[in-house]
């Protein structure tokens, strides 16, 4: 199968335009982008797992492992890549997911940051049955000052590229609230009955040595409807530690 050629443009594109550099992965809550970005020369590596629970039937579970990396490459502008591994009994899909995203503006006194970004989702195995799509988003934040423990809100479009269901895009919600130095009620969510539709509640916790532990459960936007209720849900938990 050819890679699709819209993705394969947005990439590039995005890569030459923002950077000019060779990219070596988002900053998130769980699933949606956020406005932040790794410093320029940093880095920031992170493993996730999400299991089906509770599975459709015993041995049929699906399991997704998912290592990260991202770089800052220039100044509010970060690039990485995902690769996010699905197994389930006798079968395994891995897609490679090269990105970038570009805060261009920021405003620390106003709590106010927006970035633009963009997704590519590469089959890297059963290409013959395995078509390529992505993602392309904006974002803006607005961080609550109210005391040490003010929110910090998230909203924006995306729109996607290539074959995902029926939905071509739709919005992106997060929150933030922060109810310890180290500790945070966190939730995200992806507006469509696709690839992308979930709502994910959950906690963050800071921890030593530059490290992040987010604990969710991910619903599927369809997973309400009728004996899909108990199949499209995730347990998702993250590490992440910046270098």
């Amino acid at each position: 199968m050819k890679i699709n050629k819209s993705i394969l443009a947005l990439t590039i594109v995005l890569l030459v335009a923002l950077t000019g550099q060779v990219a070596m992965a988002q900053s998130t809550i769980f699933n949606i982008p956020t406005t932040d970005t790794v410093a320029k020369g940093k880095g920031y590596f992170e493993f996730d797992y999400l299991g089906q629970l509770p599975g459709p039937d015993p041995g049929n579970r699906f399991d997704y492992f998912v290592p990260r990396g991202i770089v800052g490459v220039a100044n509010n502008v970060e690039a990485g890549v995902n690769v996010n591994i699905g197994h389930t009994k006798g079968f395994n899909q891995a897609l490679i997911q090269p990105n970038l995203k570009w805060k261009f503006f920021n405003n620390d006194d106003k709590g106010v940051a927006a970035a633009l970004g963009g997704i590519a989702y590469f089959a890297g195995n059963n290409r013959d049955s395995t078509r390529d799509f992505g993602i392309v988003y904006g974002n803006v934040s607005k961080k609550v000052k109210s005391g040490n423990y003010g929110p910090r809100f998230h909203a924006g479009p995306y729109a996607t590229i290539g074959p995902v269901a029926d939905h071509i895009g739709g919005v992106i919600l997060g929150y933030e609230q922060p109810v310890h130095a180290k500790a945070s009620i966190v939730a995200d969510w992806f507006s469509g009955k696709n690839f992308f539709g979930y709502f994910t509640p959950g906690v963050s916790f800071t921890l030593p040595g530059s490290g992040l532990l987010n604990i969710g459960y991910s619903i599927g936007n369809d997973s309400w409807e009728n004996s899909n209720a108990t199949k499209n849900r995730y347990l998702f938990i993250y590490y992440g530690v910046t270098f």
